[in-house]
């Protein structure tokens, strides 16, 4: 049986694809900071861990219960909307800790036992908003982008032992925990100077039609592990295929 692990698993996207993988008849390991079953299905073929992707002892203990995998999902993130004068370099530094340096950290902990066996896929969460330049939004871009950067470089020296990796790129899920948890994490106090230029980025942000739905992100995962031929970037929800198409990205 096919086994995946996915980080962040307590709430959105991390749970849509658990199910989703739950679902085509894979093991399936949770893992969460804290673990929970709320919102997850009851399934013997599901195996809940607490894992914090920032901790070197808390991935060996996660992946030494967990066995070998033949997908690992990068999901865990933490999101901030602030402008760069309103941001904490320390939440900025934590926010670079969890998206990108654990991220590299989970994916250097699997690659051994990857590598060895000469299979396996590592799809990293990354974001649309790396596709243009968005207000409020320069600290959680500049790690996403930099979790792009890493991904493709490192996909190449992966293939050399059989082993992919590739990203894909959810838009706005305002269904999600996610905005509101950031907020909670790393807080939005912007500059009172900063106060209309917010409000203005706030009305635009009402009049979006598209968005991304959870189960979206989950297919465009489950795509990038099981399609030998999907592009490196995937776009998941409707406002990232939108981007996709208007930057001429080829995601077919």
């Amino acid at each position: 049986m096919s086994r995946v692990l996915i980080t962040g698993c307590s709430s959105g996207f991390g749970q849509s694809i658990a199910k989703r993988f739950l679902e085509e008849g894979w093991h399936v390991v949770a893992t969460m900071r804290s673990p929970s079953t709320e919102g997850l299905p009851s399934s013997d073929r599901l195996q809940l861990l607490p894992l914090d992707v920032t901790d070197p002892n808390s991935i060996a203990s996660a992946l030494e219960k967990a066995g070998p995998l033949d997908a690992l999902i990068n999901n865990a993130g933490v999101g901030m909307l602030n402008v760069l004068e309103g941001a904490e370099i320390a939440k900025a530094r934590e926010l670079f800790e969890v998206n990108v340096l654990g991220a590299m950290a989970m994916t250097q902990a699997v690659m051994p036992s990857m590598r060895t066996r000469r299979k396996g896929v590592i799809v990293n969460i990354s974001s649309s908003v790396t596709l243009r330049a968005l207000p409020a939004l320069s600290i959680y871009s500049a790690s996403k982008a930099a979790l792009n950067a890493f991904t493709m470089s490192f996909a190449l020296e992966a293939e050399e032992f059989g082993v992919r990796a590739r990203l894909v790129l959810p838009g706005s899920a305002p269904e999600t925990a996610f905005g509101r948890n950031a907020v909670a994490r790393m807080g939005m106090d912007a500059p009172e100077v900063y106060e209309p230029y917010m409000q203005s980025i706030f009305q635009a942000r009402k009049a979006t039609t598209e968005f991304t739905q959870a189960q979206d992100v989950a297919s465009a995962v489950w795509r990038a592990v099981t399609d030998i031929n999907a592009p490196m970037m995937l776009p998941a929800g409707a406002d990232a295929e939108t981007w996709f198409r208007e930057e001429g990205i080829f995601a077919a």
